[in-house]
């Protein structure tokens, strides 16, 4: 496994392998690497001839300067996994490659509202920062596929939209949600609940699951409100229920008008906020 830190030296590792005919699969991430991402970079690895991953912690992303603070960095670990997993590339650039002096790096799109729902009402800015530095690293990488994971649903529906706006030639691949034993959602910050935080944790998929259930049960409204009740356990601080139309992101009244139907979820554990999501119909 290379490891690269120059967009330069990047570029030209790739250009190398385009010439050679080969396929180039991307995977961007923020490092904390766990499970679910492997498993992204096993089927990127299956899928192309070459894998890049990139590890940026990209501060435009954030609203919250402490957030951006206390978000772990682990690149040494990250390494070690990546090369485990057979990773041709990891690219590891600093703010100043990725956002270097003098380049305009602001991105203007219409996203349709897609970055105003859900987690765009409790984080505002965060998807101007998520389309900026996607859009900065495929222009770097310009890969064949992109690969991203469905727990972060709402974000990889405005990337889709973004790669449709600016007609980029790559193809969005998303892989399903990689769980704990006990459900919860593999993330990053994970690694900050405590072992009693990451037990209690397990309401957020089982609430999930009790809403696929009963979603032909009860109507929409009191689907959501029950929903709320179940993730108000101590220590929990549920912030939305949010049952959607899946491409449109807009609050869905009945079940039955839509053929596409996703609830998401986002739920404060203490001072650490986790997001979750399950499709409840799709036909």
């Amino acid at each position: 496994m290379k490891i690269i830190k120059s967009v330069n030296q990047l570029q030209k590792e790739l250009k190398k392998l385009k010439k050679q005919g080969k396929s180039i699969g991307f995977t961007p991430t923020m490092g904390a690497l766990h499970n679910g991402h492997l498993q992204l970079v096993k089927r990127m690895l299956k899928e192309n001839d070459v894998g890049v991953v990139s590890v940026f912690v990209n501060p435009t992303q954030f609203n919250d300067a402490k957030d951006l603070k206390k978000y772990p960095r682990t690149l040494k670990k990250d390494s070690e996994l990546l090369k485990k997993a057979k990773l041709d590339i990891l690219f590891a650039p600093s703010e100043k490659e990725v956002y270097p002096k003098g380049k305009k790096n602001t991105l203007s799109i219409d996203l349709n509202g897609l970055d105003t729902r859900m987690e765009g009402k409790f984080r505002p800015g965060h998807f101007e920062g998520v389309c900026q530095v996607v859009h900065r690293l495929l222009d770097i990488v310009t890969p064949d596929r992109l690969y991203m994971g469905q727990k972060d649903f709402q974000q990889f529906t405005i990337i889709q939209q973004m790669i449709n706006n600016l007609k980029l030639n790559v193809k969005l691949v998303v892989c399903d949600i990689i769980r704990e034993k006990n459900g919860l959602a593999r993330s990053s910050r994970n690694e900050r609940l405590t072992k009693k935080q990451r037990d209690e944790a397990q309401i957020i998929n089982k609430t999930l699951l009790w809403l696929k259930r009963n979603r032909n049960k009860y109507s929409v409204g009191e689907l959501k409100s029950r929903a709320l009740k179940k993730l108000e356990i101590p220590g929990f601080k549920p912030e939305y229920v949010s049952i959607v139309n899946g491409k449109t992101l807009k609050n869905i009244r009945k079940m039955s008008s839509h053929s596409y139907v996703v609830a998401c979820v986002a739920v404060w554990s203490g001072e650490i906020r986790l997001i979750d999501n399950i499709i409840l119909k799709n036909k």
